[in-house]
C-alpha cells in the first residue's frame, strides 16, 4: 500500500531512474504477475500516463527494470597476487549476490516466463547487458605472472567455475560454503587451466 502523497516533477535519467527502481521494487513485493503501471507510478510518486509513455507494456517495463538494476551492480577484481585467490574473492562475491538474484528471478519472475516463453538465462543475459566477465582481469593477470597461458583458456572453462557457484546456489537457494568454493576452484578449475598433468592432456 502507498501512501498518497504530492506528483513530482523529474525529468530525464533522473525520472527513468526513479521508475525503473520503483518497478524493480513493485516486481520484489508482488511479483512479475502483480506489476501494474499503477503500482509503478504510485510507488514513484507519479501519474500512470508518465509510465505508459515509455514502455508500452508490463513485458517492456519488466525486462527495462533488470537491465536497470544489473547497472547497479560493480564488481570489483580482487588483486591477491594469485589465481587461486582472486578467483576465490571473485567467486565469493558471486555466490552472496546470486542467491539474492536468482531467488528473486525464480520466485519472483515464474509468471514472465509462461507468459513471455522465455528463460532464465534470457532473464539472466538481460541482467548483465554487456558487462565484461570479472575472469577476465584475473586471467589476464595470471598470464603476466605467468601461472597460465590465456591463450589456451576457453570462455567455457573461465565461466566454469561461476556456472558451478550458480547451480549450488539454484540447488540450494543460498550462499555456497567457503569450502565449496575451494573445492570448485583447487579440484576443478586450476588443474584445468594450470600448466602440468591436466593441462597438458586438454591441451591435447
Amino acid at each position: 500500500m502507498h501512501l498518497k502523497q504530492p506528483l513530482r516533477r523529474r525529468r530525464g535519467a533522473q525520472l527513468e531512474d526513479a521508475l525503473l527502481t520503483a518497478a524493480w521494487g513493485e516486481i520484489r513485493e508482488h511479483g512479475y504477475g502483480g506489476l501494474t503501471f499503477e503500482g509503478v507510478a504510485a510507488r514513484a510518486h507519479t501519474s500512470r500516463s508518465v509510465v505508459r509513455r515509455r514502455w508500452a507494456d508490463k513485458q517492456e517495463l519488466a525486462r527495462a527494470a533488470v537491465a536497470h538494476q544489473g547497472q547497479q551492480i560493480h564488481t570489483d577484481v580482487p588483486d591477491t597476487g594469485t589465481l587461486r585467490g582472486d578467483v576465490l574473492g571473485l567467486l565469493s562475491h558471486a555466490s552472496e549476490r546470486l542467491s539474492g538474484m536468482l531467488e528473486m528471478f525464480i520466485f519472483r519472475f515464474g509468471v514472465h516466463f509462461a507468459e513471455t516463453g522465455t528463460s532464465l538465462a534470457e532473464l539472466r543475459a538481460t541482467y548483465l547487458g554487456d558487462r565484461k566477465s570479472s575472469m577476465d582481469a584475473a586471467r589476464r593477470r595470471a598470464a603476466e605472472r605467468g601461472e597460465i597461458d590465456s591463450a589456451v583458456v576457453p570462455t567455457r572453462i573461465s565461466r566454469l567455475p561461476f556456472d558451478l557457484v550458480r547451480n549450488e546456489v539454484i540447488m540450494t537457494l543460498g550462499s555456497v560454503p567457503v569450502e565449496v568454493l575451494e573445492e570448485i576452484v583447487d579440484t576443478i578449475f586450476l588443474p584445468l587451466v594450470q600448466p602440468g598433468p591436466a593441462g597438458d592432456r586438454r591441451r591435447s
